[in-house]
């Protein structure tokens, strides 16, 4: 042993152990020389982090709940309030909340619970293309920090244009995390409930847009509108702090710019296989030229980068038929969010239409979107599956919101649209699931931005209005709301057809070599801590 020691370069000597037979063919190059180090050796195996996988989950599903939270705050009556009325005569009585306060008429009113969506649909790719360049966990700091300020300045807004600026920078704040947050998740989740993850974190859309609403009214009620405001400033606040004190994640497929150092490098090349064997050389060299290919692509323009990638999403057809029919399908939501309740006063005459249609879509939302995602993972999460469970779910679903309208009966209306919407909300997990898998893993947070940004921009921005134009010229709810469900059988056929693309799970395409007789089922979660026997693993970053 000692011989051989004698004989090898010491920068090619690695803590104890043997080298590779294969290391002697490299041992005079000067790119390996230059960047090989010692390894640390460790007497004893880490002990376990706080920071699991399911405290990860947990945390993400509060910050979620607490952006949703923040859409039922704006639109609740105690926040939002009402406007002047004056008679007459001149006689005017005080209005109440936002409108109140800066005698907003109806327009501005809509303006400002929706200003949000400039800054998300704006920031959302920024933020994913940022992610190659930062670190993504750095990022979900910064927007929280923006979102935690700007919040705070909804409270202390003047006017008009003060608040609507500030509800602008809730959305850049929002931007960061709804782009990064979903491929931290499926990183992090078991590869047999990564579907039933992403179900829990997507459930909190609904249940936190519906407490907004009664955190709204009571704090909006009993205290004053700008409170609620401040209180989800104060909320937010130790999670905005967490995202920049805590040791940062980093997420698969992606190697910022300077993240890579040379000891890392190293390490990964030196580190030890199951077998106890040493990993070869020629694939650290392999790893060195990738980091420096790394580093030279981080200084391109940012723009070029960019379109680059988006070039790359456009060309995946599984991605691009998964959110046609994502945008066809949250024409619909958008639109029953926003009419559904007057629809319902119409057609059946509810004096409670508001609380009734928001108690059925927050139980269906919450039951359809955890069922829906546990479902996929039965089923075996693969895309094909995906799109056979979005297709079906959201096939039956819109028969029973179809028939519901069709009948005259509020007590039959309301069930068979409970059930419609519980199959509807089903779609929550695999349309995602589906978003992040159909991509390269460095392409997952730019995919989640540029959905959002697509159901958005030709879903449920455009949809209210257009409603609300054919029911101008038609006037019969119950027509428009036929014709605007049928959409329902549009998205339905969308994702039919992506049952038959040649799908392939990307989520491990870049260490697929390395990777070589390996269960994804067996993949230790990024964030649970390993011993020193599993760190040895050779794996690319």
């Amino acid at each position: 042993m000692g011989e051989e020691e004698e004989k090898e370069p010491k920068s090619l000597q690695v803590s104890n152990q043997n080298l590779h037979p294969k290391v002697s063919t490299v041992s005079g190059s000067s790119e390996a020389q230059a960047v090989i180090a010692p390894m640390p050796s460790s007497s004893s195996p880490p002990k376990p982090s706080w920071f699991t996988p399911k405290r990860l989950l947990v945390i993400f599903c509060v910050i979620n709940m607490l952006n949703y939270l923040d859409r039922g705050v704006i639109a609740s009556n105690g926040v939002n309030g009402t406007q002047k009325k004056c008679t007459e005569s001149g006689t005017c009585s005080g209005g109440s909340g936002i409108q109140g306060d800066f005698n907003l008429n109806n327009f501005k009113d809509g303006v400002l619970s929706s200003a949000f969506m400039v800054g998300l649909l704006v920031a959302s790719p920024i933020f994913a293309s940022l992610a190659k360049s930062v670190n993504p966990f750095r990022l979900i700091g910064v927007g929280l920090t923006v979102w935690t300020i700007a919040v705070a300045g909804c409270g202390l807004s003047i006017d008009f244009w003060s608040i609507s600026i500030c509800r602008m920078f809730v959305g850049v704040g929002e931007a960061s995390f709804i782009s990064l947050a979903a491929p931290f998740i499926d990183d992090n989740a078991p590869a047999t409930q990564k579907t039933a993850w992403l179900g829990m974190f997507y459930m909190c859309i609904p249940c936190g847009t519906a407490v907004g609403y009664i955190y709204g009214g009571v704090v909006g009620g009993h205290l004053n509108w700008r409170y609620a405001f401040w209180i989800e400033a104060v909320l937010m606040l130790p999670f905005a702090v967490l995202g920049f004190v805590m040791k940062p994640l980093q997420l698969k497929g992606f190697a910022p710019a300077g993240s890579i150092k040379a000891s890392s490098a190293i390490e990964t090349a030196a580190s030890e296989n199951q077998d106890g064997e040493l990993c070869e050389i020629g694939k650290f060299v392999k790893q060195n030229s990738q980091s420096s290919r790394s580093k030279e692509t981080t200084n391109l323009n940012q723009v070029t980068i960019f379109l680059q990638d988006m070039k790359a999403l456009l060309v995946e057809k599984v991605y691009v038929v998964n959110v046609l029919g994502y945008i066809a399908y949250n024409f619909v939501i958008g639109s029953y969010s926003y009419w559904g309740p007057k629809a319902g006063y119409n057609l059946y005459h509810m004096n409670n239409a508001d609380i009734m249609f928001g108690g059925i879509t927050v139980v269906s939302g919450i039951l359809g979107t955890i069922a829906g995602g546990f479902l996929l993972d039965r089923m075996t999460s693969t895309i094909s599956n995906a799109f056979k469970l979005l297709s079906g779910v959201t096939f039956v679903g819109a028969i029973f919101c179809f028939a519901a309208f069709c009948f005259k009966s509020l007590y039959a209306f309301m069930a068979l649209l409970a059930i419609g919407e519980l199959l509807i909300f089903a779609t929550q997990g695999p349309v995602n699931f589906v978003c992040l898998h159909s991509v390269n893993p460095n392409l997952r947070a730019l995919s989640m931005a540029m959905s959002t940004v697509a159901i958005h921009i030709f879903g449920d921005v455009p949809s209210a209005p257009l409603v609300g134009v054919f029911q101008d010229r038609v006037k019969n709810w119950r027509t428009t709301a036929l014709v605007l469900t049928s959409i329902f059988f549009i998205a339905a056929a969308i994702w039919f057809i992506g049952i038959f693309l040649h799908s392939v799970d990307r989520f491990n395409e870049e260490s697929e070599q390395t990777d070589t007789g390996s269960d994804r089922a067996n993949k230790t979660p990024l964030l649970e801590e390993k011993t020193t026997e599993t760190t040895a693993v050779c794996a690319e970053p």
